[in-house]
């Protein structure tokens, strides 16, 4: 695996993903009852900015930088911003914490984590950053295969976060697979899917074949930084999410649009909310 998601930590995308993984923990709050988060492709955990990964992308800049100090009163980004200071607690940026730590921050006792990571060197450093935490589990295996074991996990409801780095052209009838087993054996579950706008992904076909499955109450989430036809590496991201909390459709665009005008490039950024399979 080539990827190293270092040289993008805390770029535009991040916070997206981020800001929206902080919504969906919050509304799993509203109910006393414990509930696990499940993530496939966790990453080592926690990402040094100072590293010269990140310096010589700059990536950062153009994202968690640009809302660092973000002063708004948006509950949503407020949320999210408490959980990347609580890795900085000196003030300064530094630190940018990956869906993990992030996930952590909002865990209360009566919950439980369950992370996989394929790669050894990412794996040990995401075990060592939870080596003595009780509620935290971490396997060194495949994603996709450690979600037959976890599901249905104990708690029986939760959250399942799918992100994985887009590198081989099979990833996307991996991720549609994915999603229909998991719905399959857990159908209670809520499941946020992160994926890339760029000029030539499949995403369009994508979306078709999980319209064409028997599955109902999946939202998708996008923001755009750039124009959608612009030939750069990223011009956006989205989200796909099974089971989304109630009212999430009418709340995302006054919790996404502040980031767009923060983030966007060029013209400005631009938020697309629309159900792709309605309840």
């Amino acid at each position: 695996m080539n990827y190293r998601h270092l040289f993008h930590a805390g770029n535009f995308a991040d916070v997206f993903k981020h800001v929206l993984l902080v919504r969906l923990l919050r509304a799993l709050q509203r109910k006393d009852k414990g509930f696990a988060y499940l993530e496939t492709h966790a990453g080592p955990g926690r990402y040094d900015l100072y590293a010269p990964q990140a310096q010589k992308s700059g990536e950062y800049r153009d994202g968690i930088a640009r809302v660092w100090d973000d002063a708004s009163g948006n509950e949503g980004v407020d949320d999210y911003l408490t959980a990347v200071r609580a890795d900085n607690p000196d003030g300064k940026l530094r630190y940018y914490p990956g869906s993990p730590r992030i996930a952590r921050h909002f865990l209360r006792a009566q919950d439980r984590m369950y992370l996989a990571e394929l790669p050894p060197e990412a794996c040990a450093e995401l075990k060592a950053l939870f080596a003595r935490d009780k509620q935290v589990h971490v396997q060194c295996v495949d994603g996709y295969a450690a979600l037959k074991a976890w599901l249905p996990p104990p708690e029986r409801r939760g959250l399942v976060l799918i992100d994985p780095p887009y590198e081989h052209p099979e990833e996307w009838e991996r991720l549609r697979r994915a999603l229909i087993f998991s719905v399959g054996r857990w159908p209670q579950g809520t499941y946020a899917i992160w994926y890339p706008l760029k000029v030539g992904t499949p995403l369009a076909r994508f979306k078709s074949d999980v319209i064409a499955e028997d599955m109902r109450n999946i939202l998708c989430a996008e923001l755009a930084v750039w124009p959608r036809d612009t030939p750069f590496r990223l011009n956006g991201c989205g989200m796909l999410i099974y089971n989304p909390p109630w009212q999430l459709d009418t709340q995302l665009p006054a919790l996404l649009e502040p980031l767009a005008n923060r983030l966007g490039r060029g013209s400005g950024g631009q938020v697309h909310v629309e159900w792709l399979v309605p309840e």
